[in-house]
């Protein structure tokens, strides 16, 4: 009996040292949608004009404006999603791969975290050039959802899912 109640304990305790479950789980297949300022003056990006920008190599957007991306914190689906799918990159990877182009100042900023869907569309309507990933079921009504290669969330062959 004791055991299993150390086991339990052990298993409680591991599952509070991995950290919170994400703010905003999305049912599993769900796409992720890319979502921009209303000033953005694009509605379409192509599959590796977006790789460009989540790896920092196109910084500036359209019309000079700086990209703002709104990325969410690890163990955030919409995340997982975009690494996997777009950059093919684990976590670690990504960490590294920022951290090091900080460093040798490739970039001045990496992508900033935000915790919640909510929190990446606020922001959203307040940064010039800010683009977030947000899950296609809670995006809001007045927000700018871009097409990746021609396709919208929910279409064939959409790549953000």
């Amino acid at each position: 009996m004791n055991r299993l109640k150390i086991a339990l304990a052990f298993g409680l305790i591991c599952g509070l040292l991995a950290g919170p479950l994400p703010a905003n789980p999305a049912p599993p297949g769900a796409d992720i949608a890319v979502v921009a300022n209303r000033d953005v003056p694009v509605d379409n990006l192509t599959f590796s004009e977006l790789r460009k920008i989540l790896l920092g190599d196109r910084q500036f957007g359209w019309s000079n404006v700086r990209v703002t991306l709104l990325i969410h914190a690890p163990v955030a689906r919409e995340r997982d999603v975009v690494l996997k799918n777009v950059l093919e990159m684990s976590e670690a990877q990504f960490r590294q791969y920022w951290i090091g182009k900080v460093f040798r100042a490739e970039s001045s900023v990496a992508p900033k975290t935000v915790d919640t869907n909510e929190r990446a569309a606020a922001l959203l309507t307040n940064i010039p050039g800010a683009m977030a990933f947000i899950d296609a079921d809670q995006v809001p009504r007045d927000a700018k959802v871009l097409r990746v290669d021609g396709r919208l969330p929910g279409q064939k062959g959409y790549a953000l899912h």
